[in-house]
């Protein structure tokens, strides 16, 4: 089972550097980040782009791997997203993998002036905007005209590091957005909900039913499970962490993404000492860290 964090991309970037850098050394696997314009309670606090935010971590370090979890079509267009993919693909020497979702009803989705849109057209959207990155992110010129987006031409030079392309993993717990994942995800995530294992056993076997209907194998699905956002407190001591694993293992799960504990937080109030002993107890330490260039 990989292990990775999630870091809010809201505190002041050297204090930000220090932690990631920290997390690497201690041999976390990856390091995700929220990708919104602003987010719940942080409204009125600093908050950076994800890309960017990214792009900085990439410089400051040479093994961990980075990903959005998750971007949505709420303010992006899939030609510069995949630009942008692309770029931090290169910059990070291969690291990257894109989690998207299909976009909540927050801030984001009203930033430009308009009103959120309901839940099956956001999954309507979600489906042409992962179907038209998986071609810009594969060959070096699309063209695309469908009902949200329309591309003419989108050169995507040189292509991204990982091949065919960077790994794209979807938010997905419904039937349709589970759909997407089968046709064309390398990763599942997923929080379970408050329903937490039930709901989460439930999601796996529609996964897999998509799968069997076009001929895909499951088991080639990288599976990541987030936790942090429900009652569940797997981060409380080690004992709950390696029983937390434990289930999700059995379930097929390759990855588990905990919120890094924050101090000022309401909800993730865990000890921080906490992310040094699962380190301790589950991975080989890093030494010496090595970034990619000097900031």
């Amino acid at each position: 089972m990989r292990i990775g964090v999630l870091v809010l991309p809201t505190d002041p970037f050297p204090a930000a550097v220090a932690q990631v850098r920290r997390l690497e050394g201690l041999g976390y696997h990856s390091l995700w980040t929220y990708d919104h314009l602003s987010w719940r309670r942080y409204r009125d606090r600093p908050w950076f782009a994800a890309v960017p935010w990214l792009t900085g971590m990439a410089g400051a370090t040479s093994a961990i791997r980075l990903g959005t979890m998750v971007a949505s079509p709420n303010f992006r267009h899939p030609v510069t997203f995949a630009k942008e993919a692309m770029t931090l693909d290169h910059i990070s020497a291969g690291r990257l993998t894109l989690g998207i979702g299909a976009g909540g009803i927050g801030f984001d989705a009203t930033v430009f002036g308009d009103g959120p849109l309901t839940p099956g057209r956001r999954v309507d959207r979600l489906a042409e905007f992962v179907e038209v990155l998986d071609v810009l992110l594969r060959q070096p010129e699309t063209s695309h005209r469908g009902r949200h987006y329309a591309v003419d031409g989108a050169m995507m030079l040189p292509g991204c590091v990982q091949r065919p392309r960077l790994p794209l993993a979807v938010a997905a717990g419904g039937r349709r957005t589970l759909g997407l994942v089968a046709r064309f995800a390398d990763a599942w995530i997923t929080d379970g909900s408050e329903a937490g294992e039930r709901a989460v056993r439930e999601q796996a076997d529609i996964l897999a039913a998509h799968c069997d209907a076009i001929g895909r194998d499951p088991a080639g699905i990288d599976r990541i499970i987030l936790i942090g956002n429900t009652t569940e407190r797997p981060l409380a001591s080690l004992d709950a962490f390696a029983d937390f694993v434990g289930r999700y293992a059995a379930l097929g799960f390759t990855e588990v993404v905990f919120h890094h504990p924050r101090p000022d937080d309401p909800v993730w109030t865990d000890d921080p000492a906490i992310v040094d002993a699962i380190a301790e107890t589950y991975l080989e330490p890093r030494s010496p860290i090595q970034p990619n260039m000097r900031l």
